[in-house]
């Protein structure tokens, strides 16, 4: 069969949905991975059919702008919205990106990130199914937690209610753009709604959040959706300063652009100083800035996480899923520090789990506070959890997981068309 995977968003929105394709690909399926321009090369690596959205998207993310909204508004609910006004102009343009890589390819069958708004509207024009495919959760309403971007453990009766946030803000904010470009892109009326889903998938472990009963079988948490590097080696200078002394904490905050990415990295290097810890930055994504190297602290840009997490000692993060997910894989303690979204989401999580500190606030933490959750991760007890936890997400296969799951829906769905 044929497939278009849409995505939107920065490296973490991309790797999943590479790994989705990989995964189809080894089954004999063909598919067609729709991504920010920026990913064309991953996607080349991979050997898996590209077609670009506007590199506009992720530009704007680096924007001093952006930068700003996000270091004033702090982690959760209010920096991510707050953005969303940043992209409004840039939405027909992705709408018609999306729309002429389906087109042209011809799908049997959409696969779609929630932030890739055209896909189901697509799917519906092409009169084909259409999966929801998220690495985390938020788009299913259930009891058991809140709306992921809202920054409550628990809003009790109305935690089911407050899932409509994430299911339904997107296709309301861009409503204007939607209508219009349905309309002329796709003609498509008022009545024509969406493609039904076929069914949904989330790609992070059941270990981590387990699959709530209020959801149906249509509903599959599959597992992470990792896309290994196993060719990866650290370089010279890297692999000295591995071997000369004892693991070093890994801190990184992937993607996320820095309002004050030099006073940020002086903070992290005092934390670490303090609590005599050795320390591996790698400073892709513009939070960190440069600071000297010495025998105790090693700058790389970045690295493949599911290769090097297995190296260091603890890791501190952003809280990305993705990241989150490869640093439980890896069976090490992992600090977060958010920066918006979902983020503080999954450092309440991680830390329910027992296997990390308390989150760290990026506004108002101190060396001490940093050094602190650096000592918290030597506790023999946190460690052991991280150890177990982490031995058992590496004996799950969330890519098989989730094309058995499309697979299976599918030939039911074909079945019940011949009867």
């Amino acid at each position: 069969m044929r497939f278009t995977i849409h995505t939107l968003g920065t490296r973490g929105d991309a790797q999943p949905y590479l790994a989705l394709s990989r995964g189809l690909k080894a089954r004999g399926h063909e598919a067609l991975l729709v991504a920010p321009a920026q990913f064309a090369d991953m996607a080349e690596a991979e050997g898996v059919p590209f077609s670009p959205l506007p590199a506009e998207f992720l530009a704007l993310l680096d924007s001093p702008e952006t930068k700003a909204l996000i270091g004033r508004s702090g982690a959760g609910f209010a920096a991510g919205f707050k953005l969303i006004k940043h992209y409004r102009h840039l939405m027909r343009a992705l709408l018609d990106a999306e729309w002429e890589a389906g087109r042209a390819f011809r799908p049997d069958a959409v696969i779609f990130h929630p932030k890739a708004l055209g896909a189901p509207h697509i799917a519906a024009r092409l009169r084909i199914p259409a999966f929801l495919a998220s690495p985390l959760p938020g788009f299913t309403p259930t009891a058991a937690f809140p709306s992921p971007i809202l920054p409550f453990a628990s809003l009790g009766p109305l935690n089911r209610m407050s899932h409509a946030l994430m299911i339904h803000g997107g296709g309301i904010i861009f409503s204007r753009a939607l209508r219009q470009w349905r309309a002329d892109s796709l003609g498509l009326s008022a009545r024509d709604r969406p493609a039904p889903l076929a069914g949904t998938l989330y790609g992070y472990s059941q270990l981590v959040i387990p699959k709530p009963p209020d959801w149906g079988p249509d509903i599959a948490v599959t597992g992470y959706w990792f896309l290994d590097a196993p060719e990866w080696r650290p370089d010279a200078d890297l692999a000295a300063f591995l071997a000369a002394g004892e693991p070093p904490i890994y801190v990184g905050f992937g993607s996320m652009p820095g309002a004050e990415p030099e006073r940020l990295t002086a903070l992290v290097a005092e934390g670490l100083r303090r609590a005599g810890k050795r320390g591996l930055l790698a400073t892709v994504g513009g939070a960190l800035g440069r600071i000297d190297g010495s025998s105790d602290l090693h700058v790389i840009a970045g690295a493949p996480h599911d290769r090097l997490f297995s190296l260091v000692h603890a890791t501190l993060h952003h809280g990305g899923a993705g990241t989150t997910g490869a640093a439980l894989r890896a069976g090490k303690p992992t600090a977060i520090c958010p920066f918006l979204g979902d983020q503080p989401f999954w450092a309440r999580r991680v830390m329910a789990l027992g296997v990390a500190p308390r989150a760290l606030d990026k506004r108002k933490m101190t060396a001490a506070d940093l050094a602190a959750a650096f000592h918290a991760m030597d506790d023999p007890a946190l460690r052991a959890r991280a150890a177990a936890l982490g031995a058992a997400i590496r004996s799950e296969d969330g890519v098989g997981g989730a094309v058995a799951f499309i697979e299976e829906n599918l030939r039911r769905r074909r079945s019940f068309q011949a009867d």
